[in-house]
């Protein structure tokens, strides 16, 4: 039986090709790939200003969260969520990536480009709950309306 997934394997895996992936990541100046959301995982994109705050309350209720990006004018962050959850999502203001979208992903141990891990994968397939990160998106919105009233 094989060993654990590393990152870089478990993202890969979910490419059409995954050995053209890594030759990607390799390759490509920016240390990015286009992969298809919906198969492992699905992205659930807040906007900045909301993102940092709810990785923030995240962090304290869980141990580790699951893999998180954000892009390079911090404007945009993405968590990665079961597959499904997408196609479910109810939520003003709230982007999604599932299956049929495909997301810029940098490499999981070196990224260079737009866009990079706040919270890199470790390759054991741990994803955020959904239910978890709406918690987390309510606490965190009340408390930028406490504290934001600038």
């Amino acid at each position: 039986m094989a060993g654990p997934k590393t990152a870089v394997e478990w993202l890969a895996s979910v490419a059409p090709d995954p050995e053209a992936c890594r030759w990607e990541w390799e390759r490509n100046p920016l240390g990015v790939a286009l992969l298809p959301a919906g198969r492992a995982w699905d992205v659930l994109i807040l906007p900045g200003g909301l993102g940092y705050p709810t990785l923030d309350v995240l962090t304290r209720i869980l141990a580790r969260p699951g893999p998180v990006l954000v892009d390079i004018t911090d404007s945009r962050t993405g968590f990665l969520v079961p597959p499904g959850t997408a196609a479910r999502w109810v939520g003003t203001g709230i982007r999604t990536a599932g299956a049929g979208s495909w997301v810029v992903v940098p490499h999981p141990v070196r990224s260079a480009g737009g866009v990079r891990w706040l919270v890199p994968p470790d390759g054991s397939g741990t994803l955020t709950d959904p239910a978890r990160l709406e918690l987390a998106m309510h606490e965190a919105a009340a408390g930028l309306a406490r504290g934001g009233g600038d």
